[in-house]
């Protein structure tokens, strides 16, 4: 498995991305070309609108579903991670952080973590700055 930096830590699921996305694009495509190309310009239009709803619909949910979970893991990471690590809780530096910045300190390793949110608080660092900020990057191998 390739180590993980901040050029390639994000992640494509191949159905998904380059599967049934190309197809329900061409699909969309050939039906909005039907739509005008053809006689039938209401039906082709109906069935061109339709692939559109499927297209957005797989997208949200895909991402919905698995962000939220991954979401509420990250969190529950990070204050572990900040208690093991000070004795003191993060509930209170967490409600003064962007989601962003929270989930880019994911990738901070424990040695660079409790510097990396201090210095995130000072300067209001955002979360691709934290990312670059990181010297020796902690993967994430199983996010969505």
């Amino acid at each position: 498995m390739e180590i993980q930096t901040f050029k390639n830590h994000i992640r494509y699921y191949t159905p998904h991305h380059f599967v049934y996305y190309p197809i329900i694009l061409t699909f969309i495509v050939f039906s909005i070309y039907f739509a005008f190309a053809t006689e039938d310009k209401l039906i082709w239009a109906f069935i061109s609108a339709l692939f559109i709803a499927m297209f957005c619909l797989a997208y949200m949910l895909r991402q919905h579903y698995a962000l939220t979970l991954q979401n509420r893991i990250v969190r529950l990471e990070l204050r572990y991670r900040y208690f093991a690590l000070t004795w003191k809780r993060f509930e209170v530096i967490e409600k003064q952080l962007k989601e962003d910045q929270l989930f880019a300190l994911r990738f901070a390793p424990d040695e660079e973590l409790k510097e990396l949110i201090e210095k995130t608080m000072q300067e209001n660092l955002s979360g691709t700055q934290i990312k670059k900020a990181i010297v020796h990057w902690k993967g994430d191998y199983e996010r969505v």
